[in-house]
């Protein structure tokens, strides 16, 4: 694991404020939703601001490092006061994502075990040894990651999508439950309809118990008495989906919406993932977008620019007529207010809020003049214009 202040590069006397800077700016960087982001770097960010900026956790850190083996060398077991400094180490490791093995101090494998007994009351102060079980689950079906491209007007007015995927979807001949239908369930025989294996260990400090999930009923605490045959008792099979999914107005170029329960369905009739949509925009030909303002740009005769003139522009709600005053200069850019985009957020208010519409002149000089327009512009030349 690297260094907590090389990712964040700083030093280990930088102060909060140091700290908080360096994320921000790191984090602005790597953001999986920015370009160019990575969800892998921004996820060591987080984790070393999460430490570094709580001054606990930070002091454990310090003083023990990001695994055993550095708490180790700084003195071992006795390096800790107490059992108190014990329960405060162990939680903390956990807290930072770290592994560690106890099996070379001669206590066998207990890093499962501190994970279920140390553990902190909601007001934070340790209280000494609770027994950490776990409830009998169903495993949650998988999340589905996509990436969807669509038109620039789709992403400004919203449209209505059917995608198809090939996942894991609820068997229909047993409803999900895996079992045959017109047969029923028994209580499993491995772990007596508990759903959990319990299991005893000694230890230097004492008996403990701990549970893990029954492999034989996957924690559901009963078995089919026969399987289903078409999904042979998991309650699902893979298969073509057709989904219709919604995306809303004002969607940007590469924001994800989340669809609940749209991913894979879990085994035994779990609840199913959820599927996450990253939409891509394509380009449009006649308006580009920054943020929720739109961009276009309007071709005008020298005439209309010197004299001035109302002229036709195409929106994205349709034509509408803009006034170019006398002396308009090409470059010229001229604001449509609230022509632009919808914000999502308005979404929440009564009223929509939305970007505007910018246009930009550039003035047409004609390659190809008759003699007539030579003749008048050469006058012009002589008055000075």
């Amino acid at each position: 694991m690297s260094d907590y202040y090389e990712i964040l590069g700083i030093n280990k006397n930088a102060s909060i404020q140091e700290i908080k800077q360096a994320f921000r700016n790191l984090a602005q960087k790597y953001h999986p939703d920015k370009k160019g982001g990575n969800a892998e770097k921004f996820r060591e960010i987080n984790e070393a601001y999460q430490t570094l900026s709580d001054a606990e956790k930070r002091k454990m850190y310090d003083q023990y490092g990001p695994a055993f083996n550095q708490a180790q060398a700084k003195g071992g077991f006795s390096g800790f006061d107490n059992f108190r400094d014990w329960a405060s180490w162990a939680e903390a490791m956990k807290e930072n994502g770290n592994k560690f093995d106890f099996g070379d101090f001669g206590f066998g494998n207990l890093g499962d075990l501190f994970e279920n007994i140390f553990s902190r009351d909601e007001d934070s102060s340790f209280r000494g040894f609770r027994k950490k079980t776990k409830s009998p689950f169903q495993k949650q079906g998988k999340d589905i990651e996509i990436e969807l491209a669509i038109d620039f007007r789709e992403a400004v007015f919203g449209t209505e999508k059917e995608i198809k995927l090939e996942k894991y979807v609820k068997c229909d001949d047993c409803a999900g439950l895996g079992t045959e239908p017109g047969t029923k369930f028994n209580i499993c025989p491995q772990c007596g309809g508990r759903g959990q294996i319990l299991t005893s260990q000694n230890t230097f400090f004492g008996t403990f118990q701990t549970s893990s999930i029954c492999p034989e009923c996957r924690g559901q605490g009963k078995i089919p008495e026969k399987k289903c045959k078409k999904c042979q008792g998991k309650g699902r099979i893979k298969n073509l989906s057709k989904i219709k999914i919604k995306i809303p107005a004002g969607i940007g170029q590469g924001q994800t919406i989340k669809f609940f329960q749209q991913g894979e369905a879990g085994e035994s009739g779990a609840i199913s993932g959820d599927l996450y949509v990253t939409v891509l925009i394509r380009t449009d030909p006649e308006f580009i977008r920054q943020g929720n303002d739109i961009f276009s740009q309007k071709e005008i005769s020298i005439s209309q620019a010197i004299l001035g003139d109302k002229i036709e522009i195409k929106t994205i709600d349709g034509f509408l007529k803009l006034k170019i005053p006398p002396g308009t200069s090409s470059g010229q850019s001229f604001k449509l207010k609230n022509k632009g985009i919808i914000y999502l957020s308005s979404f929440k208010n009564k009223i929509k809020e939305r970007g505007d519409h910018i246009v930009k002149i550039k003035i047409k000089i004609p390659k190809n003049l008759t003699k007539k327009q030579k003749k008048l512009l050469e006058e012009l030349k002589q008055e000075g214009l």
